[in-house]
């Protein structure tokens, strides 16, 4: 998993709101043009989207956690923010 190591506890997070649609301050927005950048975020018009590389990302983070199956299906791709 030394991949999943280039992506920071904030990223993450950032990562989790999108897959939940949760809105972010305007602070976050540059860090989510570097999300874009690294291929887990892309942006719709004015929402942003997790790529399959963002869902997978936070499923293996989720599943690390051990967080349960219920809540790892909350980053699914069709969640909008």
């Amino acid at each position: 998993m030394e991949r999943e190591a280039m992506i920071r506890d904030e990223q993450l997070a950032i990562l989790r709101d999108i897959s939940q649609s949760v809105a972010f301050a305007d602070d976050r927005q540059g860090k989510v043009g570097q999300l874009i950048a690294d291929g887990y975020v892309m942006k719709d018009g004015d929402l942003f989207e997790l790529t399959a590389k963002g869902v997978t990302a936070v499923e293996e983070h989720a599943s690390a956690l051990g967080v349960d199956d219920a809540e790892r299906a909350k980053a699914s791709p069709e969640r909008l923010i």
